[in-house]
């Protein structure tokens, strides 16, 4: 526990002032008004409870002023461990980065299109964990799957091209989200792989990666993501600046359809920014199912676990003091 604001701990010093303030009181109510010879006749009249616990309404308030001296002081917790539980599925999106991704068939182009879709994607999916892979020659985990879906939508901002060599390892992309979707416990397990091109790198044949999805019990939906024939690639020219080269669609449809069906998903072919949107739309609706997620927090604020009970103390010392134990004897 530490505090964030511990001059308010000084504070507490006045306590035995109010105490000794308290008790001064209190004697000084018991000097008698009126004197008799004889007090016998007085103890026979019965003490009423009321009477007996005129002493809870300075303990009340001798506490609230504690508890809320130390919640203005803020104490914090350090390396907190939170469990929640929630109902979702785990998604891995695996993305193609390879340079082709460059080309502007889709708009402003087809990586950019991808990252806001999937931005609004990860945003729809409250309650799922999702992770992000990447993939051109090599694949690489951007992101495990979590809740924590700041995390997630801040690393598919910040992704980029040229982080792994040039070209196209489908078969690299699926294999490393199978190997993070393995040890999950949800029932549902989704993988959701988009590419521009063929499979040309990787040790590992795209269609040996879904045999190992099915295998694990792992649904896998393919989206191919370009135009129909042909798609302007920009090209910089250090003379003549930036120029557009037409480059072939040369999407592999019958293989990621295969990858797909032999897992229980299914392939959607984008052809535009919509499409693609679309596309995720029809995959927001898969089965949901519950786990549990442990996450850490570096500091979490304790001050309300003494601000509430201290006004709490408060207000009920008040209350009685205005009602049930209705007296003069507490004065601080």
């Amino acid at each position: 526990m530490i505090w964030l604001n511990p001059e308010w701990l000084i504070a507490l010093l006045i306590i035995p002032l109010l105490i000794a303030a308290e008790w001064w009181w209190y004697s000084r109510k018991q000097t008698p008004a009126m004197i008799f010879s004889r007090t016998d006749a007085f103890t026979e009249i019965p003490t009423g409870i009321r009477t007996r616990l005129w002493w809870l309404i300075p303990l009340f308030r001798l506490f609230s002023v504690i508890l809320i001296i130390l919640a203005l002081a803020r104490p914090q917790e350090e390396n907190v461990r939170i469990e929640r539980s929630v109902d979702g599925i785990d998604i891995i999106l695996v993305i193609d980065i390879s340079s082709s991704m460059l080309a502007e068939d889709l708009q402003p182009n087809r990586f950019l299109a991808v990252k806001q879709v999937a931005q609004n994607f990860v945003r729809q999916r409250s309650n799922d964990r999702i992770g992000v892979v990447v993939f051109a020659r090599e694949s690489i985990t951007l992101v495990p799957p979590t809740l924590d879906h700041r995390l997630v939508h801040n690393q598919i901002d910040m992704m980029d091209m040229g982080i792994v060599r040039d070209g196209t390892a489908i078969g690299m992309g699926v294999a490393t989200a199978v190997n993070r979707l393995r040890g999950s416990e949800a029932e549902s397990r989704v993988i959701i792989l988009l590419t521009d091109g063929e499979n040309n790198a990787g040790e590992i044949d795209p269609v040996t990666s879904a045999e190992i999805a099915r295998a694990l019990g792992i649904r896998l939906y393919t989206i191919g993501a370009s135009g129909e024939t042909s798609a302007p690639y920009p090209v910089d020219d250090p003379v003549f600046g930036r120029r557009y080269l037409s480059i072939p669609i040369e999407i592999d449809e019958p293989m990621l359809t295969e990858m797909a069906q032999m897992t229980g998903g299914r392939y959607f072919r984008a052809r535009d920014s919509r499409e693609l949107s679309e596309v995720y739309n029809e995959i927001d609706r898969l089965e949901t199912t519950a786990f549990e997620e442990d996450f850490y927090m570096d500091v979490v604020d304790r001050y309300p676990r003494f601000l509430f009970p201290g006004v709490f103390l408060l207000m009920l010392s008040l209350l009685l003091e205005k009602t049930w134990l209705r007296n003069d004897f507490s004065r601080f």
